[in-house]
């Protein structure tokens, strides 16, 4: 007793569970994880589930498991190199490699962009009546302000919100609705390829693991300026770095899973196949009632603007380490690269006329480009020159190397099934 009193007086205790600095770490992770949950996504997830019920489940988990490895395995790179992806491609990598490669990943940021501000509009549109064309304007100008006016907390602030605001949007709707459990828990872990689906599962693999999003994780990791002085305090951040990636990518799971679980309990049992965002919530309201349209088409905003914001930053990140540089809004290269995603991808939007069809084609490119991406990365994290004593383990980049194997054979399949 008397020894727990003296101890009670001693004011020199080192902190030993490190429960608040878990807070300290997180932020990264969700900022990336907003790119998954994008209207890209919606389409695709909406398209999965009202056509092919709960078999196209599988998807997201492979997606998930994979994208968990890519970017702790990409936020590692930043963290010990001090560089972005694309900083570490043009200063380790030949420029016959490099630039193809970068320039094919901002292409890709164009492609993302394009389908984040369709998605704003589109949910202008059901809630405002808002034409497409003047939502799309509007959402762009929104998102080039927040850009350039904000710091990287107050944009993280803002995405942690924004996807608070989609995922109880979720939750309120499962409620609402009679899932098929044993059928979802088979969909998640059984693959199944049903005819006329590869379209399908590559736009759910694109919109799930997102080139542009390897780029914007290596960056934002280092936006919080960790203490990485030396061997302990490096390790230290490497392992929150991981609990906020898991914790990260294990939400974004289970928002788009809620969105096919959502399509296949309603669309799917019903008969009907949405090929448009707005039907989907049309078809809702008698389905579901009319809150239930309004959080969905609500949820679907916040969805475009924030995933605009990050799709935004990924394309900064990308232009700007082309020419060796950080990722500065007042730097130019960053500017340019901000300002040629979101305006051609605005461009774009001009000539699209099924908007549905273009979110769709939107992620099926992100799904072409992610292997040349991925190749690159895993030869960075593997090389002992870039990485030091934090190189990838043999097995790590044999692990990580399958991942690209197994995203390019699905784009071999997509290909044949398009030309047959």
């Amino acid at each position: 007793m008397k020894n727990i009193l003296k101890d009670l007086k001693r004011r020199d205790h080192k902190r030993y569970l490190g429960g608040l600095d878990v807070f300290k770490y997180i932020g990264p992770g969700l900022l990336v994880t907003v790119g998954f949950i994008d209207p890209g996504n919606w389409a695709s997830n909406f398209a999965a589930g009202s056509e092919f019920g709960y078999s196209l489940l599988w998807v997201v988990t492979l997606s998930t498991i994979m994208l968990i490895v890519l970017q702790h395995n990409v936020a590692h790179l930043g963290i010990v190199t001090g560089l972005c992806l694309s900083e570490a491609a043009t200063k380790y990598t030949p420029k016959w490699v490099s630039r193809p490669i970068l320039g094919t990943a901002v292409l890709a940021s164009i492609s993302t962009s394009l389908a984040e501000i369709l998605g704003g509009a589109i949910a202008l549109e059901m809630l405002f009546d808002i034409p497409i064309i003047w939502g799309a304007i509007l959402t762009t100008v929104f998102v080039v302000i927040m850009l350039f006016t904000n710091s990287y907390k107050k944009i993280e602030r803002s995405i942690i919100a924004f996807v608070s605001v989609i995922g109880l949007s979720f939750i309120y709707e499962l409620f609402l609705v009679k899932i098929d459990w044993p059928m979802a828990v088979e969909g998640w872990v059984t693959p199944a390829f049903p005819e006329g689906s590869m379209l399908i599962i590559m736009s759910v693999l694109g919109a799930v693991v997102m080139p542009h999003n390897l780029f914007l994780h290596s960056e934002v990791i280092q936006s919080h300026e960790y203490n990485k002085q030396d061997d302990s305090s490096i390790r230290k951040v490497l392992k929150y770095e991981l609990f906020d990636t898991l914790f990260s990518m294990i939400v974004g799971w289970a928002i788009n899973s809620a969105m096919i679980l959502l399509a296949a309990a309603t669309f799917f049992k019903s008969g009907i196949q949405v090929e448009e965002l707005q039907q989907a919530k049309s078809l809702l309201e008698p389905l579901l009632g009319n809150s239930a349209a309004v959080v969905f088409a609500l949820a679907l905003l916040m969805a475009g603007i924030s995933s605009t914001i990050t799709s935004g930053m990924a394309a900064g990140s990308i232009f700007a380490g082309i020419f060796g540089e950080s990722y500065h809004i007042k730097d130019s290269h960053s500017q340019v690269g901000v300002i040629l995603s979101l305006g051609i991808a605005l461009l774009l939007i001009f000539f699209i006329g099924d908007p549905f069809k273009g979110l769709l084609i939107s992620q099926m490119v992100l799904s072409i480009q992610l292997p040349f991406t991925v190749f690159l990365q895993v030869g960075l994290t593997s090389s002992r020159k870039v990485m030091g004593q934090y190189v990838n383990s043999k097995w790590s980049s044999f692990v990580l190397y399958a991942i690209a194997g197994v995203v390019t054979v699905l784009n071999i399949m997509l290909l044949i099934s398009e030309l047959s």
